[in-house]
């Protein structure tokens, strides 16, 4: 289905999560674990160093102490990079058993501990350097390769399928061609699981409407076809001087607030829904100010944000500026800036209307305010 075939109309987030709420009393069941926002940490390493690499030397998955570390700080998602490559070093070929067993073990591991996973291949739309869709990494073999992935985890709730980080070097209308023959892949295997798209250019907020040849991201990303109707976009957003997480200070943090604000509009008059997969910045106050501010506004609008995954946790980080993992038994002051904003307490903070499945949508919002339950203030 298209995403312009499933619009919303009304005004205001509060009428999807009063909708959600009322529909869980009136049917006296708990929402499931998974009907909740989704709010964590990419936990990287899998996706380190050049290819091909060597592991344990110069990339790394994850432990099972870093994803307990997660989850013991109220986190429910970890977004876990890989590269393509290290799975499947021929193009459609098997997946190399040694390594398909360490993503397995990854994947069971934090499962094991109540994290949703989202399985993200790092490669930028790319295999080996050359880019999906050309003369050496044909689009028949980016489907390959969910075909088997896939499979692999069909059904399951606690495994989403991120199809792609961050696009580059290809644009938006090639983009969609691998992005909607990939989703029937899927569904041709009988997964339901949830699906995430990525957009080109980084996937980043700031260059969602950017014009390309053929039509942005946001033209673009309308015709999406998924027969389950069952996907969200990936989004990203850093803050510093060029938006791209590598320079120190978060000054632009206002602007990089209002570039996320618009996607959300999108998202809202579109019908879409959203993840914010990959924002971060270093340890200075401006930056904590800012990470909070994205948080808030994340969690703000479960109508059409389904969570949020902080960059970045992982073994292997050492000095690096970004990373949440702990040091010497201390957590790093990027995450002590947002830990507030990870608990689900209330009921109005656990109902995440944009997660559910399509048949359980509110589809459309009340005009009037009783509608929902709630009187005017």
């Amino acid at each position: 289905m298209h995403a312009r075939d499933r619009r919303r109309t009304g005004r205001g987030a509060a009428w999807l999560v009063a909708l959600a709420l009322i529909w869980t009393a009136a049917s006296g069941v708990l929402a499931p674990a998974a009907a909740e926002c989704l709010r964590g940490a990419n936990a990287a390493g899998a996706d380190f160093g050049v290819v091909p690499g060597e592991h344990g030397r110069t990339y790394f998955w994850p432990s099972r102490a870093t994803f307990a570390y997660l989850r013991s700080k109220g986190m429910n998602v970890v977004r876990l990079p890989f590269r393509w490559e290290h799975l499947q070093p021929a193009l459609n070929r098997p997946f190399e058993p040694v390594e398909l067993e360490r993503l397995t073990t990854a994947v069971e591991t934090a499962t094991g501990l109540g994290l949703t996973v989202i399985l993200d291949p790092h490669n930028h739309a790319k295999y080996f350097g050359n880019v999906v869709g050309s003369p050496q990494v044909p689009r028949a073999a980016f489907v390959d390769l969910w075909r088997r992935l896939s499979a692999l985890y069909a059904g399951r709730e606690d495994v989403i399928f991120l199809l792609m980080n961050e696009p580059i070097h290809v644009t938006a209308r090639d983009w969609l061609g691998s992005v909607n023959a990939a989703i029937a892949a899927i569904r041709e295997t009988g997964a339901d699981n949830l699906i995430m798209v990525p957009g080109t250019e980084w996937s980043a907020a700031v260059n969602w409407f950017t014009a390309q040849d053929g039509g942005s991201n946001a033209e673009v990303f309308t015709r999406v076809e998924d027969p389950l109707d069952h996907y969200a976009f990936d989004i990203h957003q850093y803050m510093d001087g060029n938006f791209s997480g590598t320079w120190e200070a978060c000054d632009r943090a206002e602007e990089a607030l209002g570039f996320v604000s618009r996607v959300t509009d999108w998202l809202e008059e579109t019908g879409n829904r959203g993840f914010l997969g990959e924002f971060g910045g270093h340890a200075r106050p401006d930056c904590y100010r800012g990470l909070n501010a994205m948080v808030a506004h994340i969690n703000s609008r479960p109508d059409v944000w389904i969570g949020w995954a902080i960059w970045a946790a992982g073994d292997a980080w050492g000095d690096y500026p970004l990373s949440i993992q702990p040091r010497d038994g201390k957590d790093r002051p990027q995450l002590v800036a947002i830990e507030r904003q990870i608990p689900r307490r209330s009921a109005a903070a656990r109902a995440c209307p944009a997660l559910a499945r399509p048949g359980d949508r509110p589809e459309q919002r009340p005009e009037d305010p009783s509608a929902a339950g709630e009187g005017t203030q």
